[in-house]
């Protein structure tokens, strides 16, 4: 959202400033996020720099110490719309920013809209009331326009002749609409609980239903101690997923700013302050744990850490390791059922656990293959920072479809196993569940293929309507069986 209330005059300078005006992120967190990457035992160095230096001498060391990729930092496209608009128009344009004097010529090189750069040097850090008294030493007081969003920026307002408001933080908008000379407010940013929503993955919470698995294969559903021990293990494993997912997406920040569908994530495009992400990724893990050792049975806390733990080597170095990556995505899927399991006190069935690992090693196989279908349709051959290749495409396929299988033959085997009639009463009306797997598998399989599976399998799943008609008569068979 735009609106002008004012006629500028073009002859004046429009002053821009970055970090949340220009830049939908802060390039001190971004460099504090880049330094705790490469040398997180060095954490405690960020303080001495600070103590020793200021703000200023902190900027200075890090600009020193970190290289970031000024090329895929989330910029506002319509403020650059409207700043591209006013160089064709013949006006003059300057970057004023905190940012350190480094990046600050790094991004106005790139972006190649800016007739000159203010920043942040190792002695004084440029914001505020330092801000506005090198802009009248430069320029005049009211002698150029200025666009910012804080607080920070109400003196840079105040001594501007006019004065652009962009996505102004709570109650800046007031403040600089009191002071008289704005001429727009832009607004670009998404309703803030929607982002949030995204950023956690809410959505993906629909693999933790595999929680409730050991409950109706035990037949134990509908009573409710063991329900609501499933319905406590459910929240806790969403909020460590949730956690785990916030926490991928800073690890991956830089990889998923280069990517095509990715680089639309809340904290790659800004959407989401990376302060945020950091302070919420130990929040959801301690109210996870609490659940998971307050309420919950030992075992289910144990397996929950585990598959923390297990998630966190994988975002930080077994996702690059080639088929690794996949087993461990099907290990991660069959752990929420081992924590299920855990959380209700029932038995672990061989059949059930052999069964999940081949049929979500299958599903990871069809997550990669998709990835490098799209890859190949955009003419490159190799994944970034993953060891894949699109020559590995017939193969991968492959492996997808006979793990798709051996799931079928798995449950296939169940069935005629002795013990499990002592669970079902009828087990020969499971038998057309056998069919109906390996149509789905074939289906998804041949969706992949065309280049028509464009998100995680398991929430195509859950948004494809033939699959839910599919797991609604597998239930029937299930019930019938019993």
């Amino acid at each position: 959202m735009s609106h002008a209330s004012i006629t500028p005059d073009r002859g004046r300078p429009l002053v821009v400033d970055l970090d949340g005006t220009l830049l939908r992120s802060d390039v001190l967190i971004e460099c504090v996020w880049a330094f705790l990457k490469t040398s997180p035992l060095r954490c405690w160095q960020l303080l001495i720099w600070l103590l020793r230096g200021g703000k200023a001498g902190l900027k200075a060391r890090l600009a020193a110490t970190t290289n970031l990729d000024v090329t895929g930092l989330p910029y506002d496209a319509s403020l650059l719309a409207q700043l591209a608009a006013e160089r064709a128009a013949g006006r003059a344009l300057v970057l004023a920013t905190a940012t350190h004097q480094r990046y600050a010529q790094a991004i106005a090189d790139h972006l190649g809209c800016f007739d000159e750069v203010h920043a942040t040097d190792g002695e004084v850090n440029l914001s505020a009331t330092r801000k506005r008294d090198r802009l009248i030493a430069a320029f005049g007081e009211r002698g150029f326009d200025y666009a910012g969003n804080s607080r920070d920026d109400v003196p840079v307002w105040a001594s501007a002749a006019r004065a652009w408001v962009v996505n102004p933080g709570r109650g800046v908008e007031r403040v600089a609409l009191a002071q008289g000379n704005v001429d727009r407010v832009i607004e670009t940013r998404r309703g803030r609980l929607k982002v949030l929503s995204r950023a956690l993955r809410l959505h993906q919470w629909l693999k933790n239903l595999l929680i409730f698995v050991p409950l109706l294969t035990a037949h134990h559903f509908g009573q409710p101690a063991t329900t609501l021990a499933a319905g406590l293990a459910f929240v806790a494993f969403g909020l460590c997923a949730s956690s785990v997912y916030l926490l991928n997406d800073l690890i991956d920040l830089e990889d998923d700013r280069q990517h095509p569908s990715k680089r639309n994530r809340p904290l790659a495009s800004g959407a989401l302050p990376l302060r945020w992400g950091v302070a919420l990724c130990p929040v959801l893990l301690a109210g996870g744990a609490l659940l998971a050792f307050g309420c919950l049975p030992l075992r289910f806390g144990l397996a929950l850490l585990a598959y923390y733990a297990l998630t966190l080597a994988y975002s930080l170095y077994l996702k690059r390791l080639v088929m690794v990556d996949v087993v461990v995505l099907a290990a991660l899927y069959t752990a929420r059922i081992v924590a299920g399991a855990a959380a209700i006190g029932a038995p672990l069935s061989f059949w059930l656990l052999a069964f999940s690992m081949v049929m979500f090693l299958s599903l990871a196989l069809i997550k990669r293959y998709a990835e490098l279908h799209a890859l190949q349709a955009r003419g490159l051959t190799k994944t970034r920072g993953r060891g894949y290749q699109s020559d590995d495409l017939a193969l991968i396929s492959s492996l997808g479809a006979a793990s798709g299988y051996l799931a079928v033959l798995v449950l296939a085997l169940y069935i005629q196993d002795r013990n499990t009639a002592l669970l079902y009463r009828h087990p020969p009306m499971i038998w057309p569940v056998c069919a109906i797997l390996l149509y789905w598998v074939s289906r998804i399989w041949l969706i992949a293929h065309r280049g028509q599976m464009h998100d995680d399998p398991v929430l195509f799943a859950a948004k494809d309507r033939a699959s839910w008609l599919m797991i609604a008569f597998c239930a029937a068979c299930f019930w019938m069986a019993i």
